[in-house]
């Protein structure tokens, strides 16, 4: 099966950190998969992200795109993938229509898709009634729809998603969840991360855990669940990273 995301021999730290948060770690995703990185407060699961997505520069080591190094495809590797960060990522004073205008002009898409693809995301993310309202006045789960609209104008091949649904009720949770899972049945590949552990078993058919900055488990969700005789991911979680506070 082609790859997804290729990471090799990965080295990380930030700036004026005597420990790095990644030391030669190795990580593969299959195109097509619905994979979900967890792990205890501090293990590396946003800076991981980030590092996916271009935002952090990495040191040492590689990773790979659909087969092309983030380092020198930078700008390639943005058309065809899309992000979907913890903080808001749009332009509170504009309108979604406003929003999606600018973010798909960006993405390089002309403007009759642009057109398309805003009455068909908003339609379907039960944002069109609302389109011409300043998003600083939305809700929280109204702005979490949004910030997933803008992150999907390009049709992603890859699409990363780092808390996606936090703060938002069980209705709008439930309705996106659904909208990602039919999204990957049309072949995007979802890469994502959440404290919310029922959410994320409903979404990932395979997942990283991670703690202290290495995998400490890597696997199809229902084969790690046999192994460890567990009978959900929460149970997997604590049973492999330990039930004391973590910072």
């Amino acid at each position: 099966m082609s790859l997804a995301v290729s990471i090799r021999d990965l080295s990380f730290g930030y700036k004026g950190q005597i420990k790095k948060n990644f030391s030669h770690l190795n990580l593969e995703i299959n195109k097509g998969e619905r994979f979900g990185i967890f792990g205890p407060n501090g293990a590396g699961k946003t800076t991981l992200m980030n590092l996916m997505t271009g935002l952090l520069d990495y040191e040492t080591g590689s990773i790979k795109i659909l087969n092309k190094e983030i380092k020198t495809n930078k700008k390639s590797i943005n058309r065809v993938s899309g992000f979907v960060p913890q903080d808001f990522s749009f332009y509170h004073e504009l309108s979604p229509s406003e929003n999606l205008e600018f973010f798909g002009a960006w993405s390089g898409l002309n403007k009759q898709i642009i057109q398309t693809k805003i009455k068909e995301l908003l339609d379907i993310l039960g944002l069109w009634d609302v389109r011409h309202k300043p998003v600083q006045k939305f809700s929280g789960g109204m702005k979490r729809r949004v910030n997933l609209a803008i992150a999907v104008m390009n049709e992603p091949a890859i699409l990363f998603l780092d808390e996606p649904t936090v703060g938002v009720d069980v209705q709008t949770r439930h309705a996106m969840i659904n909208y990602l899972k039919e999204l990957n049945a049309k072949g995007t590949t979802l890469i994502y991360t959440s404290h919310q552990l029922s959410e994320a078993e409903d979404l990932c058919n395979t997942i990283a855990l991670i703690d202290d900055g290495k995998i400490i488990a890597n696997d199809p969700l229902e084969k790690l669940l046999n192994e460890h005789q567990q009978e959900g991911l929460e149970g997997l979680f604590l049973n492999l990273t330990g039930k004391e506070f973590r910072d």
